[in-house]
């Protein structure tokens, strides 16, 4: 995507191109459009014996480089393909490379809690710096402090805004935000935004087996509406756990919301056989058209991951991104709905005009 300064001083060259590998196109699509553009082209392929060839197709020299791939399923692909895309940039003396990885694989495996296994999210933090990228763009990492693991900068956004949004737009009365003390700050966050108690539920992990022991719900839950926030859900195990857990404390209607739908089966049996009236989740990572099921929502981040990324390539601080974030996840909401902006034209919240240009591809 090539846009053109407009009286700020642009980071490295006037233009910024966004590209994108095969995990999440269309995740790629909708923030080029939200800027104002097409992503750049790109070949990324795997040949017959299985080794990925990357090849890009504009001229980048010197200027402002976004790779926009979560490390989704298949995992070890996308990882692959983010790293040898970084290498192909810096070989075509791209200005800067920043990873815009909106879901980090690995992210639990952050930390030596068994004798003898490896901090697997240090590693691949290490491939990519060594890769040759120079910044890093991220969402709701497992833990804040993985953001260490890199020796280069990094920006981490959050959902939290935009899911809260979700449910105050719903109205919803009597509510209580239930966590895991794993994500009770942003959780307490969360419930700051919707005006609502937090309540933390106690589990206990069993080897290493995807599914979690509830063993307390610390909080007043009984007769509300509940609200499970976590930042990923992957088969929906530990969500059962807690929806049977807060079941029998006698809630009234339970909720549920991420930031990250991994879904690997069971979870969508899972998800529709259980009490959960919805499940609200993003797109950054991208969930197949069959399947979808009616219980859950799917918000898109491609607003969010767009105005970071503009304020990245203009010098600007990204914190300054949440301070008036209220009004701005409602502008996401109604953009995704089509019922905000005209598509693909994104506005300046200082002055209320569109900040760039319709773009071309390449040059």
């Amino acid at each position: 995507m090539t846009v053109f300064g407009d009286g700020e001083a642009a980071v490295y060259a006037d233009q910024f191109e966004i590209y994108h590998g095969n995990a999440n196109p269309e995740l790629a699509r909708k923030i080029a459009h939200w800027i104002g553009g097409e992503p750049g082209r790109a070949e990324v392929f795997a040949f017959a014996n299985e080794n990925i060839f990357v090849r890009i197709l504009d001229n980048v020299r010197e200027k402002d480089v976004f790779l926009v791939q979560p490390t989704s399923r298949p995992v070890n692909q996308s990882i692959m393909e983010l790293l040898i895309m970084i290498d192909a940039f810096k070989r075509a003396s791209a200005g800067r490379i920043t990873a815009v990885v909106p879901y980090y694989a690995y992210g639990r495996s952050d930390k030596k809690d068994q004798p003898r296994v490896p901090i697997t999210a240090r590693l691949v933090a290490d491939m990519i710096t060594v890769a040759g990228a120079d910044r890093m763009l991220t969402m709701d990492l497992h833990q804040g402090q993985i953001q260490g693991f890199f020796n280069i900068p990094v920006d981490e956004l959050t959902a939290v805004h935009l899911l809260s949004r979700y449910f105050l737009d719903r109205k919803l009365q009597d509510c209580v935000v239930v966590t895991d003390l794993g994500f009770a700050k942003r959780a307490r966050q969360f419930a700051e935004l919707l005006d609502a108690p937090l309540a933390i539920v106690e589990k206990r992990r069993h080897g290493n087996m995807d599914r979690a022991e509830v063993i307390n719900v610390i909080g007043e839950v009984r007769g509300r509406r509940v609200i499970i926030v976590d930042d990923e859900i992957d088969t929906a195990g530990t969500l059962i756990e807690i929806t049977r857990a807060l079941e029998k404390a006698g809630v009234n209607e339970i909720y549920a919301c991420a930031t990250h739908g991994v879904l690997s089966d069971p979870a969508l049996e899972r998800i529709s056989n259980s009490s959960i009236r919805e499940v609200v989740i993003t797109d950054t990572i991208p969930l197949a058209p069959e399947r979808h099921i009616p219980k859950i929502k799917v918000l898109s981040v491609a607003p969010l991951i767009g105005e970071a990324i503009k304020r990245i390539h203009r010098g600007e601080s990204v914190g300054a991104l949440f301070s008036s974030e209220a009004q701005f996840a409602q502008e996401m909401l109604l953009w995704e709905d089509g019922s905000g902006r005209p598509f693909g034209v994104a506005h300046d919240p200082e002055d209320g005009v569109p900040s760039g240009t319709p773009a071309t591809a390449g040059a």
